[in-house]
């Protein structure tokens, strides 16, 4: 039942994200609107991470079945991408490279930026060791 009321939550969240996409005029995903709302929710503690975390790690660990259908598509889509594969791929191959670097980069400034303040982040594991 805690996984079914887990659910429910997430599910809420995302439904306002889709309630957002359709009353506000820009071109912004329902989905990532949920995940915004969802977001601050947990950041400003209107939602608390224990009340969805068992549900949200067993979705984290089914993301690669919901690649699947997409695989799917991509081979039925076989004839059209065939000719221009190469582009595909080396757009594919830069865009990788570009999240990784910047994600890479990002996380090198937050890091660097914590340890002038000489803090550490609420996600610290040793701080959650220490309050356990």
């Amino acid at each position: 039942m805690n996984y079914l009321k887990q659910l429910m939550i997430i599910l809420l969240f995302t439904f306002g994200g889709e309630v957002l996409h359709a009353l506000l005029p820009f071109p912004v995903p329902g989905s990532i609107y949920g995940l915004l709302l969802l977001f601050l929710c947990l950041e400003f503690g209107a939602v608390k991470a224990e009340s969805i975390r068992e549900t949200a790690m067993w979705l984290v660990e089914m993301i690669p079945v919901m690649f699947v259908p997409a695989g799917a598509g991509l081979l039925k889509s076989w004839g059209v991408l065939r000719p221009i594969l190469w582009q595909v791929a080396v757009i594919t191959l830069v865009s990788t490279v570009a999240v990784m670097v910047a994600s890479g980069k990002a996380t090198q400034a937050i890091i660097s930026l914590q340890a002038k303040r000489g803090g550490h982040s609420h996600g610290n594991s040793s701080h959650r060791e220490k309050g356990a």
